[in-house]
């Protein structure tokens, strides 16, 4: 087994990862802040995922694709937000669940009246196709070191937003206690719109970069969304940092796993049989990652409440 090998698989993984910050950041602070459990965040993913391919369709250009799912994501967040989920806020969980379940069924029936059951196809701009070479000789898709890129850029400003603007001191008072900051005079409804449409938005940019190595389909944004409920459990409920080091941990362990294990299996077994266990083994990895952080440490790597 080559090192270039593993360090491909390492790119791999990180921009996996980075893809499901973009999903776990407006997850945790939506459940942080405001106490939601929104199953529905995944099909907020697949608007914006469906947005991109239909505008670059028509436009031919992938970057008003992305300003498309950035403003249909946002849009429909808020939406959302005013109309449902307002009512939820001092609901039990279990209606949260019920409500935002509906929410995934409406989507995903609206999604097929407006595009077709049949998937879409997002291609990646040409100014970022093709391979470049790393240092050491090492070959990699452009397109996939940018994505990386943009989920680190996206990680940084995030935390400039929650700890360096009034927003965020906003957002970080809302979360430990809401009542104080109405007191205050902040207008709670309108900062939990924002918090809202801000998650949509970056769950809509994950589906539109995503959709370029990927067909666009209906549905999905559920795989994702469950992945991106164990990085918040990893990282810790309402942490960015926690959400950030979560899915980078996550994003690893299921591409190094899913590579890796079947070659180890190879030592015991044919062919056949390696590769069936050892990706069934991968698959549980990210599972098993989670138990371990929660028998350690139940809040979480960064939480401060469970």
């Amino acid at each position: 087994m080559s090192w270039i090998l593993i360090i491909e698989q390492v790119l791999n993984g990180l921009q996996f990862g980075v893809m499901l910050f973009l999903m776990a950041a407006g997850l945790t602070l939506i459940f942080g802040v405001m106490g939601l459990i929104n199953l529905a965040h995944g099909s907020l993913y697949m608007v914006g995922a469906f947005s991109a391919a239909a505008v670059a369709g028509a436009t031919g250009s992938f970057f008003a694709g992305l300003v498309a799912a950035l403003a249909a994501a946002a849009l429909a967040g808020a939406i959302v937000e005013i109309v449902v989920i307002r009512r939820l806020y001092g609901a039990a969980h279990l209606d949260q669940v019920l409500a935002t379940f509906a929410l995934i069924l409406i989507f995903s029936e609206g999604t097929r009246w407006i595009f077709g059951s049949f998937p879409l196809f997002l291609d990646i701009p040409d100014a970022l196709s093709g391979p470049v070479t790393l240092p050491g000789g090492i070959e990699y898709p452009l397109y996939r070191l940018t994505l990386i890129a943009i989920g680190f850029a996206v990680a940084v400003g995030l935390w400039a937003l929650i700890e360096c603007t009034r927003v965020g001191i906003q957002i970080r008072a809302g979360e430990n206690d809401r009542e104080m900051i109405a007191a205050l005079g902040v207008d709670i409804s309108k900062l939990y719109t924002l918090i809202f449409a801000l998650g949509a938005a970056l769950a809509g940019l994950a589906g539109a970069l995503v959709g370029a190595i990927q067909s666009v389909q209906v549905g999905m944004g559920e795989p994702v969304l469950i992945l991106a409920f164990v990085v918040i459990v990893i990282g810790g409920i309402g942490s960015i940092r926690g959400a950030f080091i979560g899915s980078l941990l996550v994003g690893l362990t299921d591409t190094l796993g899913g590579v890796f294990l079947p070659e180890l299996f190879k030592l015991f077994m044919d062919t056949g049989a390696a590769q069936k266990s050892g990706s069934a083994l991968a698959s549980m990895g990210i599972y098993a990652l989670m138990g371990l952080v929660l028998v350690l440490r139940p809040t979480g790597l960064f939480g401060t409440r469970s």
